[in-house]
Protein backbone atom coordinates (compact mmCIF):
# COMPACT_ATOMS: atom_id res chain seq x y z
CA UNK A 1 0.00 0.00 0.00
CA UNK A 2 1.28 3.23 -0.78
CA UNK A 3 1.65 6.53 1.56
CA UNK A 4 -1.33 7.92 1.54
CA UNK A 5 0.43 11.45 1.73
CA UNK A 6 2.47 10.99 -0.99
CA UNK A 7 2.16 10.78 -5.19
CA UNK A 8 4.71 8.04 -6.70
CA UNK A 9 6.09 7.80 -9.87
CA UNK A 10 7.53 4.99 -11.39
CA UNK A 11 10.20 5.33 -14.24
CA UNK A 12 10.33 2.40 -16.88
CA UNK A 13 11.55 0.88 -19.76
CA UNK A 14 8.63 0.18 -22.47
CA UNK A 15 9.77 -0.48 -25.77
CA UNK A 16 7.64 1.20 -27.78
CA UNK A 17 5.37 -1.66 -29.14
CA UNK A 18 4.17 -2.57 -25.74
CA UNK A 19 3.70 1.16 -25.21
CA UNK A 20 -0.31 1.26 -25.75
CA UNK A 21 -1.48 -2.18 -23.29
CA UNK A 22 0.74 -0.85 -20.65
CA UNK A 23 -0.95 2.02 -20.59
CA UNK A 24 -3.59 0.34 -20.42
CA UNK A 25 -2.82 -2.11 -17.86
CA UNK A 26 -1.23 0.91 -15.70
CA UNK A 27 -4.29 2.80 -15.33
CA UNK A 28 -6.46 -0.38 -14.83
CA UNK A 29 -4.05 -0.30 -11.51
CA UNK A 30 -4.56 3.40 -10.91
CA UNK A 31 -2.24 5.17 -12.53
CA UNK A 32 -3.71 8.85 -12.98
CA UNK A 33 -1.01 9.57 -16.13
CA UNK A 34 1.26 7.95 -18.15
CA UNK A 35 3.85 9.40 -20.77
CA UNK A 36 6.83 8.80 -22.12
CA UNK A 37 10.08 11.30 -22.32
CA UNK A 38 10.89 13.08 -26.03
CA UNK A 39 14.64 12.60 -25.90
CA UNK A 40 16.64 9.12 -25.36
CA UNK A 41 16.65 7.19 -23.48
CA UNK A 42 12.89 7.54 -23.92
CA UNK A 43 12.22 6.90 -20.49
CA UNK A 44 8.36 6.24 -19.46
CA UNK A 45 6.64 7.37 -16.54
CA UNK A 46 3.85 6.41 -14.48
CA UNK A 47 1.94 8.34 -11.87
CA UNK A 48 0.06 6.84 -8.94
CA UNK A 49 -1.94 9.80 -6.69
CA UNK A 50 -2.13 9.68 -2.71
CA UNK A 51 -3.74 6.54 -1.28
CA UNK A 52 -3.12 4.09 -4.40
CA UNK A 53 -2.33 1.11 -3.58
CA UNK A 54 0.83 0.68 -6.17
CA UNK A 55 0.47 -2.85 -8.40
CA UNK A 56 3.14 -5.69 -8.04
CA UNK A 57 5.57 -5.22 -10.80
CA UNK A 58 5.96 -8.49 -11.28
CA UNK A 59 2.63 -8.09 -13.47
CA UNK A 60 4.86 -6.51 -15.82
CA UNK A 61 6.03 -9.60 -16.96
CA UNK A 62 3.11 -9.52 -19.23
CA UNK A 63 4.76 -7.27 -21.37
CA UNK A 64 7.91 -8.52 -22.73
CA UNK A 65 10.94 -5.77 -22.26
CA UNK A 66 9.12 -4.17 -19.81
CA UNK A 67 10.80 -3.16 -16.51
CA UNK A 68 10.52 -1.04 -13.49
CA UNK A 69 13.81 1.12 -13.24
CA UNK A 70 12.36 3.46 -10.19
CA UNK A 71 10.36 4.34 -8.06
CA UNK A 72 9.87 7.60 -6.57
CA UNK A 73 7.58 9.63 -3.94
CA UNK A 74 6.79 13.24 -3.17
CA UNK A 75 4.48 14.99 -1.68
CA UNK A 76 1.58 17.75 -2.99
CA UNK A 77 4.01 20.69 -3.52
CA UNK A 78 6.30 18.80 -5.94
CA UNK A 79 3.74 17.42 -7.93
CA UNK A 80 3.38 20.11 -10.78
CA UNK A 81 7.36 20.36 -10.83
CA UNK A 82 7.27 16.50 -11.06
CA UNK A 83 4.69 16.10 -13.87
CA UNK A 84 7.13 18.21 -15.95
CA UNK A 85 10.14 17.20 -15.90
CA UNK A 86 10.09 14.49 -18.43
CA UNK A 87 8.54 17.16 -21.68
CA UNK A 88 10.45 19.88 -22.68
CA UNK A 89 10.16 22.10 -26.31
CA UNK A 90 11.41 20.89 -28.87
CA UNK A 91 11.83 21.51 -33.07
CA UNK A 92 9.46 19.13 -35.63
CA UNK A 93 9.84 19.28 -39.17
CA UNK A 94 11.21 22.44 -41.07
CA UNK A 95 8.72 25.11 -39.37
CA UNK A 96 6.79 23.97 -35.91
CA UNK A 97 8.20 24.36 -32.37
CA UNK A 98 6.20 22.30 -29.86
CA UNK A 99 6.20 23.67 -26.13
CA UNK A 100 4.50 22.76 -22.95
CA UNK A 101 1.92 25.31 -21.82
CA UNK A 102 4.37 26.38 -18.55
CA UNK A 103 7.51 27.40 -21.01
CA UNK A 104 7.05 30.98 -21.11
CA UNK A 105 10.53 31.37 -23.94
CA UNK A 106 8.75 32.45 -27.35
CA UNK A 107 10.08 29.71 -30.31
CA UNK A 108 12.98 30.00 -32.64
CA UNK A 109 12.19 32.82 -35.02
CA UNK A 110 10.62 31.61 -37.82
CA UNK A 111 9.11 28.78 -36.54
CA UNK A 112 4.75 28.25 -35.17
CA UNK A 113 5.10 27.36 -31.57
CA UNK A 114 2.38 24.79 -31.38
CA UNK A 115 1.61 25.16 -27.06
CA UNK A 116 0.74 21.84 -25.83
CA UNK A 117 -0.70 20.39 -22.51
CA UNK A 118 1.03 16.58 -22.16
CA UNK A 119 -0.39 14.08 -20.34
CA UNK A 120 -4.31 14.91 -21.03
CA UNK A 121 -4.12 12.65 -24.37
CA UNK A 122 -2.04 11.27 -27.13
CA UNK A 123 -0.97 13.37 -29.83
CA UNK A 124 1.48 16.60 -27.74
CA UNK A 125 4.36 15.82 -30.66
CA UNK A 126 6.23 14.34 -28.11
CA UNK A 127 5.97 10.46 -30.12
CA UNK A 128 7.86 9.71 -33.25
CA UNK A 129 4.85 8.92 -35.05
CA UNK A 130 3.43 12.66 -34.95
CA UNK A 131 6.12 14.47 -35.67
CA UNK A 132 6.87 12.35 -38.34
CA UNK A 133 3.09 13.23 -39.80
CA UNK A 134 3.54 16.87 -38.77
CA UNK A 135 6.31 16.77 -40.97
CA UNK A 136 4.14 15.14 -44.27
CA UNK A 137 1.83 17.43 -43.38
CA UNK A 138 4.62 20.60 -44.09
CA UNK A 139 5.90 18.46 -47.30
CA UNK A 140 2.26 18.59 -48.50
CA UNK A 141 1.88 22.17 -47.88
CA UNK A 142 5.28 23.34 -49.67
CA UNK A 143 3.82 21.25 -52.74
CA UNK A 144 0.70 22.79 -53.09
CA UNK A 145 -1.14 19.42 -52.27
CA UNK A 146 -2.76 19.79 -48.84
CA UNK A 147 -6.23 20.79 -48.94
CA UNK A 148 -10.03 19.58 -47.57
CA UNK A 149 -12.05 17.45 -46.65
CA UNK A 150 -9.71 16.34 -44.22
CA UNK A 151 -10.57 13.84 -41.26
CA UNK A 152 -8.49 13.44 -38.49
CA UNK A 153 -9.41 9.75 -37.38
CA UNK A 154 -7.93 9.47 -33.85
CA UNK A 155 -7.28 12.89 -33.18
CA UNK A 156 -6.19 12.77 -29.60
CA UNK A 157 -5.11 16.60 -28.68
CA UNK A 158 -6.56 17.50 -32.24
CA UNK A 159 -2.58 18.32 -33.24
CA UNK A 160 -2.38 17.30 -36.58
CA UNK A 161 -5.72 18.70 -37.32
CA UNK A 162 -4.35 21.88 -35.58
CA UNK A 163 -1.36 21.80 -38.05
CA UNK A 164 -3.06 20.81 -40.88
CA UNK A 165 -5.20 24.09 -40.49
CA UNK A 166 -2.21 26.25 -39.76
CA UNK A 167 -0.53 24.44 -43.42
CA UNK A 168 -3.80 26.02 -45.13
CA UNK A 169 -5.88 23.18 -45.39
CA UNK A 170 -9.78 23.88 -45.38
CA UNK A 171 -12.87 22.09 -43.45
CA UNK A 172 -11.42 19.62 -40.99
CA UNK A 173 -13.25 17.51 -38.78
CA UNK A 174 -11.25 15.64 -36.32
CA UNK A 175 -12.50 12.82 -33.78
CA UNK A 176 -11.45 9.87 -31.18
CA UNK A 177 -13.39 7.43 -29.33
CA UNK A 178 -11.52 8.51 -26.08
CA UNK A 179 -13.78 10.78 -24.14
CA UNK A 180 -10.99 12.31 -22.57
CA UNK A 181 -9.91 13.52 -26.12
CA UNK A 182 -12.92 16.07 -26.61
CA UNK A 183 -11.54 18.61 -23.99
CA UNK A 184 -8.50 18.06 -24.95
CA UNK A 185 -8.99 18.93 -28.33
CA UNK A 186 -10.82 21.92 -26.90
CA UNK A 187 -7.82 23.26 -25.33
CA UNK A 188 -5.55 22.89 -27.08
CA UNK A 189 -7.41 25.33 -29.68
CA UNK A 190 -7.13 27.43 -26.59
CA UNK A 191 -3.82 27.49 -26.04
CA UNK A 192 -3.25 28.10 -29.66
CA UNK A 193 -5.53 31.32 -30.08
CA UNK A 194 -2.10 33.06 -31.11
CA UNK A 195 -2.20 30.65 -34.49
CA UNK A 196 -5.66 30.87 -34.97
CA UNK A 197 -6.80 34.47 -35.38
CA UNK A 198 -9.85 33.58 -34.14
CA UNK A 199 -10.89 31.33 -36.21
CA UNK A 200 -11.66 27.70 -35.48
CA UNK A 201 -9.34 25.24 -36.93
CA UNK A 202 -11.39 22.37 -36.91
CA UNK A 203 -14.95 20.62 -36.11
CA UNK A 204 -14.45 18.00 -32.99
CA UNK A 205 -16.56 15.45 -31.84
CA UNK A 206 -15.71 12.30 -30.10
CA UNK A 207 -17.39 9.48 -31.93
CA UNK A 208 -16.03 6.88 -34.96
CA UNK A 209 -15.47 6.43 -38.30
CA UNK A 210 -19.39 4.96 -38.51
CA UNK A 211 -20.16 9.06 -36.80
CA UNK A 212 -22.98 10.55 -39.31
CA UNK A 213 -20.50 13.60 -39.02
CA UNK A 214 -18.45 11.97 -41.36
CA UNK A 215 -19.15 12.16 -44.66
CA UNK A 216 -16.76 11.73 -47.54
CA UNK A 217 -15.75 12.10 -50.23
CA UNK A 218 -12.21 13.66 -48.34
CA UNK A 219 -9.34 14.79 -49.73
CA UNK A 220 -6.90 14.36 -46.89
CA UNK A 221 -7.19 11.82 -44.59
CA UNK A 222 -5.04 11.28 -41.13
CA UNK A 223 -4.36 8.26 -39.10
CA UNK A 224 -1.91 7.96 -36.52
CA UNK A 225 -2.74 5.31 -34.49
CA UNK A 226 -2.01 1.32 -34.09
CA UNK A 227 -1.69 -0.74 -37.89
CA UNK A 228 -4.10 -2.96 -36.29
CA UNK A 229 -6.33 0.02 -36.44
CA UNK A 230 -5.94 1.18 -39.57
CA UNK A 231 -6.38 -2.12 -41.02
CA UNK A 232 -9.57 -2.81 -39.55
CA UNK A 233 -10.59 0.28 -40.79
CA UNK A 234 -9.03 0.67 -44.55
CA UNK A 235 -12.49 -0.73 -46.05
CA UNK A 236 -14.28 2.19 -44.11
CA UNK A 237 -11.11 4.43 -45.25
CA UNK A 238 -11.76 3.92 -49.16
CA UNK A 239 -15.21 4.57 -49.21
CA UNK A 240 -14.83 7.70 -47.60
CA UNK A 241 -12.13 8.41 -50.50
CA UNK A 242 -11.75 9.25 -53.93
CA UNK A 243 -9.29 9.12 -56.68
CA UNK A 244 -6.56 11.27 -55.13
CA UNK A 245 -7.20 11.18 -51.61
CA UNK A 246 -4.01 11.44 -49.53
CA UNK A 247 -3.73 9.30 -46.62
CA UNK A 248 -1.12 9.85 -43.78
CA UNK A 249 -0.77 6.73 -41.88
CA UNK A 250 1.44 6.23 -39.01
CA UNK A 251 1.69 4.90 -35.81
CA UNK A 252 3.19 1.81 -37.42
CA UNK A 253 6.65 0.05 -36.42
CA UNK A 254 9.29 0.20 -39.09
CA UNK A 255 9.85 -3.44 -39.13
CA UNK A 256 6.29 -3.85 -40.04
CA UNK A 257 6.56 -1.44 -42.97
CA UNK A 258 6.06 -4.53 -46.11
CA UNK A 259 2.88 -5.57 -44.29
CA UNK A 260 1.10 -2.20 -43.63
CA UNK A 261 2.47 -1.45 -47.37
CA UNK A 262 0.54 -4.64 -48.33
CA UNK A 263 -2.70 -3.44 -46.39
CA UNK A 264 -2.65 -0.13 -47.84
CA UNK A 265 -2.43 -1.55 -51.68
CA UNK A 266 -4.68 -4.48 -51.10
CA UNK A 267 -7.07 -1.81 -49.93
CA UNK A 268 -6.93 0.39 -52.68
CA UNK A 269 -4.05 2.90 -51.66
CA UNK A 270 -0.72 3.74 -53.81
CA UNK A 271 1.90 4.13 -51.07
CA UNK A 272 4.20 6.87 -52.41
CA UNK A 273 6.09 7.61 -49.37
CA UNK A 274 7.97 5.73 -46.62
CA UNK A 275 9.62 8.22 -43.77
CA UNK A 276 11.18 6.94 -40.72
CA UNK A 277 12.07 8.43 -37.15
CA UNK A 278 13.42 5.91 -34.63
CA UNK A 279 11.52 2.89 -34.58
CA UNK A 280 8.34 4.65 -36.45
CA UNK A 281 7.20 5.21 -39.79
CA UNK A 282 4.57 7.32 -41.51
CA UNK A 283 3.33 6.24 -44.83
CA UNK A 284 1.48 8.99 -47.25
CA UNK A 285 -0.55 7.04 -49.71
CA UNK A 286 -2.77 7.71 -52.35
CA UNK A 287 -6.27 6.23 -53.33
CA UNK A 288 -6.89 4.77 -56.79
CA UNK A 289 -3.49 5.77 -57.83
Amino acid sequence: MADTALHHRWLLTVPFEQEDGLSDWLAAHGASASYRDADPPHTFFAYFPPGTALPDPAGLAAFPGCALQAEEAFADEDWLAKSREGFGSFEVGRGFYVKPLWEKASGPEGRRCVVVNPGLAFGTGGHETTRLCMATLEELAAEGRLSGPVLDIGAGTGILALCAHVLGAKDIQAFDIDPDCGPAMEELVELNAHLLGGRKPFRAFVGTLEDPAVQGPYRLLLANILLETIQELLPRMASLSAPGTLLVASGILAERQDEALLSLALAGFTPRKVSCEGAWIAILAEFGG
